[in-house]
């Protein structure tokens, strides 16, 4: 069983779901959420053992549960009115592949969309009102009132100020919003550029066992075999993990990219359009300022429907953040989040280590029957290829950490282990002549060392990848992520989401009063104008 992706169906929803789907990448969601998943691993450069990186390796797990509980996440703070279950409450917890969560939360931002439709049709209908009045019943304006222009333009300057300093907020909220997003993405990225790696490294190790020798001698060819066969499942898996790694990263920043330059346009067009309709008013250029009035009508109602969205995807950040902390303390147990964290699939791993172990177990024993066999022992001149005139104190043999069944083993006295063995080897090389043999007391032909180095650097590469395979149902690759994205990343991400809805309902409020004030100052002036004109 190879490992793989799997991806969910395209969201639309502005970043969280993008921002979900990032989540370790997204996948489409299978008619069954218990296929086969990815896991992926990430090993952490520790130190260097003569020539042999050692590695302080994590595990990521997010597998098939191994229990049969089931966790419904954020279940209280998803309690939401359901409007396509009859309104009753929805108790699914956190799901996105579920269409009633996402009828109910989108249902929190019903009444931003519900103003947006009022507003569309009332002033809609005012405005219609006031052109049949204006061309049907044109009459000669009589007086003004003093208070009523006076507060009518008070509250237009305040009007105006409070949509500049929606724009503003907006715009702050929108850059923030973008820059907390991205550093998530770009940190889940990371995570999974380190675990291509990872994978890639088991792959190469693997695959240089097959060419090492050691006098002549190397491992079996059904060990060979074995090792091409898990070769290529690791190889898909480290190729799809970067290949989906790259498109989906470019993908999320390409949205994120539009969203915030959309809302950047937005909070333009609005402050310009705010502005304008304050000088026109003020300078009585009534035709423009009905221009703006309905173009500002069609904007109005297009902003309270973008802060609706933005509610909602704030509503769905806190959600997500809710259900990470639950499931770090709950890792086993089965819940929405196997639909979209990417997995591994726990035959392949298992396959994976039980060949690691596989080979390092050989190639030790391959190193350690030459050590017993020829190094250690005084042969004759006429013994062949084995005499190289060996002499001088035994080579002390290679600790295998593995027993014959592939259980751990502990090294006994008299055996080096992998991290100082080539180290101590080297007090046994002879000077050779032309000819190989050794000319000097010794055990070991420089070049016979080598070849034991490189097997030793190779054994104790995959012993130490070992660990990255071994405990899949620990999890603590996610736990750790989900960590720091709840810790790090969340409260900015819910933070700088709640500035832009909270910004354009500034903007969006502030606007559409100040479109009222521009037709009524509009007409408290031309009343003023015209009362001016008659009395002198």
């Amino acid at each position: 069983m190879s490992l793989y992706f799997r991806s969910n169906p395209p969201l639309f929803l502005p970043f969280l779901v993008i921002f979900l789907s990032l989540f370790l990448f997204t996948r489409q969601t299978s008619a069954s959420p218990h296929h086969s998943h990815f896991h992926t691993v990430v090993p952490i450069p520790e130190r260097e053992y003569g020539g042999v990186s050692l590695w302080k390796l994590k595990r990521y797990l997010a597998e098939e549960p191994t229990d049969n509980s089931t966790l419904i996440l954020a279940e209280k703070r998803t309690q939401r009115k359901d409007p396509i279950d009859n309104f009753h409450k929805y108790k699914g917890g956190w799901n996105i592949s579920n269409k009633h969560y996402w009828a109910s939360v989108g249902f929190t931002a019903a009444p931003f969309f519900i103003i947006a439709g009022i507003w569309f049709v009332v002033f809609g209908l005012s405005l219609c009102f006031i052109c049949l009045h204006y061309c049907c019943c044109r009459r000669e304006p009589y007086g003004y009132s003093r208070t009523c222009y006076a507060l009518s333009l008070i509250l237009l300057v305040f009007f105006t100020i409070s949509a500049i300093v929606g724009c503003i907020v907006l715009y702050t909220g929108q850059g923030k919003f973008h820059s907390s997003t991205l550093d998530t993405l770009n940190y889940v990225v990371k995570q999974a550029h380190i675990t291509s790696e990872s994978l890639q490294n088991v792959s190469d190790y693997l695959a240089a066992a097959k060419t090492i020798g050691v006098n002549s001698v190397t491992l079996a060819p059904d060990v060979q075999s074995n090792i091409d066969k898990i070769d290529r499942k690791i190889n898909s898996s480290a190729t799809t993990l970067s290949y989906q790694t790259k498109k989906n990263s470019k993908d999320i920043k390409d949205a994120l990219d539009s969203v915030g330059l959309a809302l950047i346009i937005v909070a333009a067009v609005m402050l310009f359009l705010a502005f304008l309709g304050f000088l026109f008013s003020v300078f009585g250029l009534q035709c423009l300022v009905y221009f703006l009035v309905i173009l500002g009508w069609i904007l109005v109602a297009g902003t309270f429907i973008l802060c609706g969205i933005f509610l909602l995807l704030h509503n769905v950040v806190a959600d997500t953040c809710v259900s990470m902390d639950e499931w770090v303390k709950n890792p086993t147990a089965h819940t929405a989040l196997d639909d979209i964290l990417p997995c591994v699939d726990n035959a392949t791993a298992q396959e994976t280590l039980k060949q690691t172990k596989t080979v390092t177990n050989q190639l030790v024993s391959v190193v350690d029957r030459i050590i017993i066999n020829v190094v250690n022992r005084n042969f004759p001149p006429q013994a062949g290829i084995v005499y190289y005139n060996q002499s001088g104190p035994l080579l002390p043999v290679l600790c295998n950490p593995f027993n014959s069944d592939l259980t751990n083993r502990q090294c006994v006295a008299g055996e080096v282990d992998f991290s100082n063995a080539t180290e101590v080897w080297k007090n046994y090389i002879c000077q050779p002549s032309s000819s190989g043999i050794c000319k000097t007391p010794g055990r070991l032909t420089p070049t016979l060392h080598n070849q034991m180095a490189s097997a030793v650097n190779v054994s104790y590469a995959l012993y130490r990848y070992g660990p990255f395979l071994v405990n899949l149902q620990d999890c603590t690759f996610v736990r750790d992520t989900f960590t720091d994205i709840s810790r790090d990343h969340c409260p900015g991400l819910q933070r700088h989401s709640k500035w832009i809805y909270i910004g354009l309902f500034m903007v969006s409020a502030a606007v559409m009063l100040s479109l009222i004030f521009w037709v009524i100052y509009a007409r408290e002036r031309r009343h003023r104008v015209y009362t001016k004109n008659l009395m002198d």
